[in-house]
């Protein structure tokens, strides 16, 4: 099994999740392949962020959402389209838990894989 992340980026946000403020989070679209397929993930981690070097994600307010499954391999044109709705995706995520994501104001330039 080989797990890649097409795009990974940490941007302000906020959320509330166990009681804990969270101003910051990490966003991910994952590729994972194993034996002849493919899926893709969308995650979202809020984590507290409580000063500008403080970037310990914690994964107990990570959501997360398959976005595509199928038999192949890593393809640059359908990871172009899934990146096109994966604010939509994060947005759609991060409401569940009454979070935000403030797209506006990255913490770190973005990481393509």
């Amino acid at each position: 099994m080989k797990v890649i992340d097409v795009y990974r980026q940490y941007f302000e946000a906020e959320a509330t999740y166990n009681d804990v403020a969270r101003h910051a989070a990490l966003v991910t679209l994952t590729a994972t392949s194993d034996n002849g397929t493919i899926k893709y993930e969308a995650g979202v981690s809020f984590f507290p962020h409580n000063d500008p070097t403080d970037f310990s994600v914690s994964y107990d307010a990570y959501l997360s959402k398959e976005l595509y499954s199928g038999n192949g391999r890593r393809s640059k044109k359908r990871e172009a389209i899934l990146l096109e709705t994966f604010r939509a995706e994060a947005d759609e995520l991060s409401e569940t838990i009454n979070g935000k994501i403030f797209w506006e104001r990255p913490l770190r330039e973005a990481a393509f894989g």
